[in-house]
């Protein structure tokens, strides 16, 4: 009745596995009661759960990202751990199998549900407000994506307390991910929490894709656009492109581990290099959906804190869509050791270093913005600074690994490991941070501690390179990845160095989360934003912090770059006399309760539990179905309405200008 799920898929007997179950369960729990005892679950249906509001959307998808953070980071923080400890002499304290789960889980977790989510969250937060849009072009659609985001999230945590995940390393190679080599459940359970998190992640870049094109406000032609709807424009175009074939490539694997085809065997005309291919022919793109968003963050920043027009508007958005473009073009530096011939390599070695001439274009551009200006060192500019000394390393070294005679010697090793977190970390999570508290205050109406902030940083930066700079050491010495033992003496300080490290960056997760909580404590002693806001230039700073759901109450006309800090030389125009009826879309619950079924389709696919696939599958059909009969999905805000809201607004702004 239950296909392969038993009481013994619970590892109760591991006590790693079973003391993190005991404090999830705790805190769950615990989590539960509070709700219950503060009276706020209708609060949470009718504001969160049901919500199509894009800004609440963003905010529930960086929540969930700061959560898988921490999941994230406690897998490399053990890994760290037991590479410290299990040097000649040692055996560490994770065995092999519980080492090579947490080996995967860490880097599907921090690509899949850490740096996606983040940077959507973001997306989904500023895009409208930065165009003059009241909402997506698709909000039911918005929901249904996030919420198949959670599926995965889902899948990947029950993985750790019921069966196993992949062991396989974070691209699930076969022919090890074949059902030969892992007959267990966790390739399975890696391949629904991907296909359903990709899948939302599609359908999020189609509904962006639609709302840069067609809802921007009037008079805002696309080279007028913010520099950040650029990125997120081109992001978009990347995810519609790259996604699909990430969705075929674990489709012919979920073919040939439940139904015994062989796509990707020896045997029967399969061939595992096809996997290869497809994966890292959507593997790349996808390092640039996570880094072009961050660098339409950085070109936000700079241009704000130093108090100048962004320098070279033209060449930051030619060099966008010139990375778009390549981006597509270099994926098989990732296994010049696969014997494809030197030809084949020759030309991805060289479109690998010419995608690095675009990348150089905006690292000038940023310098130039800051040179000669009154540079302000807040958080968002430190992140920013810190982003351009460490990206530029991992920029330099990944030129070096281009070149096929390098990569032959370093391929496979710990130089590869830290060139990649080089860029990734700095690339992007650098970014992240750096919008997140940029546009905070815009979100939620008042600062964050910038002294906390400041905290945070410095133990990420610092933590940063004492755990990845030794990779480069141990790579040139020799160390490959994947290793849970190792016995050569000289890599043991290395190691140990790399672990502090460690340690430094959780104590910079731990401030950024007691920032966060300081800064809501405290919320009203940082909700001054007189003067000059953060970002002065573009739309969103022409409505509320925090926004009304409905964003605009009069879409504002566009005729310059910075919009919005054009008019305030000229004058803002006075608040409108007449309001006008403003149609906005009605929250639902059908996104959660179709992913609910989808959430248990996927699960009885990861056990072979028929009867509730079925089940889950017929829940998932009907709920759409019931939808498409409910005619009574948008309503009209009144104008008496719009103009109470507007009118309250107002008379904050003077207050605080009083």
């Amino acid at each position: 009745m239950f296909g392969k799920l038993t009481w013994d898929a619970v590892p109760l007997h591991e006590p790693i596995i079973a003391i993190t179950l005991a404090a999830v369960l705790a805190g769950g729990l615990a989590l539960l009661a509070a709700v219950t005892y503060f009276r706020k679950w209708g609060v949470l249906w009718r504001d969160w759960i049901t919500t199509v509001d894009h800004k609440r959307i963003g905010i529930m998808y960086v929540l969930v990202a700061i959560v898988m953070l921490v999941r994230g980071f406690a897998d490399a923080l053990m890994m760290r751990a037991q590479l410290a400890m299990a040097g000649p002499g040692g055996e560490g304290f994770l065995p092999p199998h519980h080492y090579d789960q947490i080996f995967t889980a860490h880097g599907v977790i921090m690509i899949f549900f850490v740096a996606t989510p983040f940077i959507v969250g973001l997306m989904n937060i500023v895009v409208p407000l930065q165009i003059g849009a009241r909402d997506m072009a698709y909000p039911f659609l918005n929901a249904f994506s996030f919420w198949l985001f959670v599926v995965g999230v889902v899948l990947v945590m029950l993985s750790l307390g019921i069966g196993e995940f992949a062991q396989t390393g974070w691209v699930a190679y076969p022919p090890l991910s074949d059902i030969e080599f892992s007959p267990g459940v966790g390739v399975d359970y890696y391949i629904w929490a991907l296909q359903a998190s990709g899948l939302g992640t599609l359908l999020t870049g189609v509904n962006l894709f639609v709302t840069i094109l067609r809802m921007r406000a009037p008079g805002m032609t696309l080279m007028k656009m913010p520099i950040f709807t650029w990125t997120v424009f081109v992001t978009s175009v990347i995810i519609i492109a790259a996604f699909p074939i990430l969705t075929v490539a674990l489709g012919a694997l979920t073919l040939d581990r439940y139904l015994g085809f062989h796509f990707y065997t020896n045997e029967l005309g399969g061939n595992p290099t096809m996997y290869v291919n497809l994966v890292w022919a959507w593997g790349h793109p996808e390092v640039y959906i996570l880094v072009l968003p961050a660098f339409g963050i950085f070109s936000e920043v700079t241009a704000t804190f130093a108090r100048k027009k962004l320098f070279g508007y033209k060449s930051m958005v030619g060099a966008t869509l010139a990375i778009g473009i390549l981006s597509f073009l270099v994926w098989l530096h990732h296994f010049f050791t696969m014997g494809s011939g030197a030809n084949v390599n020759a030309f991805f070695g060289i479109m690998t270093m010419i995608i690095a001439i675009p990348t150089g274009v905006k690292i000038f551009t940023w310098l130039f913005t800051m040179y000669g200006g009154r540079v302000e060192f807040t958080p968002p500019i430190l992140w920013t600074l810190a982003f351009l000394v460490t990206f530029t390393i991992g920029g330099m070294t990944g030129v070096l690994l281009a070149i096929p005679g390098a990569d032959f010697v370093l391929h496979n090793s710990l130089f590869l490991v830290a060139h990649f977190h080089n860029t990734i970390i700095a690339g992007a999570l650098f970014g992240y941070f750096a919008g997140l508290y940029y546009w905070f205050p815009k979100v939620f109406g008042f600062k964050l501690d910038e002294r906390l902030g400041r905290y945070s940083f410095w133990c990420w930066v610092i933590g940063f390179y004492l755990a990845f700079m030794p990779l480069y050491m141990l790579g040139f010495m020799g160390m490959t990845r994947r290793l849970n033992h190792y016995d050569n003496p000289a890599w043991t300080p290395y190691l140990h160095v790399a672990f502090v490290g460690a340690l430094f960056v959780l104590a910079g997760i731990g401030l950024l989360v007691l920032q966060l909580i300081v800064s809501v404590r405290d919320r009203a002693r940082n909700r001054d934003l007189t003067g000059d806001p953060w970002n002065a230039r573009t739309l969103e700073w022409a409505t509320a912090s925090p926004p009304p759901f409905y964003n605009f109450a009069v879409v504002p006309r566009v005729d310059a770059i910075d919009a919005f800090h054009e008019a305030k030389k000229r004058g803002l125009p006075p608040a409108p006399a007449r309001y006008e009826p403003i149609h906005m879309p009605r929250n639902s619950g059908v996104p959660f309760i179709v992913n609910v079924f989808i959430l248990a389709l996927c699960f009885a696919l990861v056990w072979h539990i028929w009867w509730l696939a079925a089940a889950g599958a017929a829940g998932t059909v009907a709920s759409l179905i019931a939808r498409s009969y409910d005619d009574d999905t948008d309503y009209y805000v009144p104008a008496e309405e719009v103009a109470r809201i507007e009118r309250a607004h107002l008379a904050g702004l003077d207050a605080k200008a009083a």
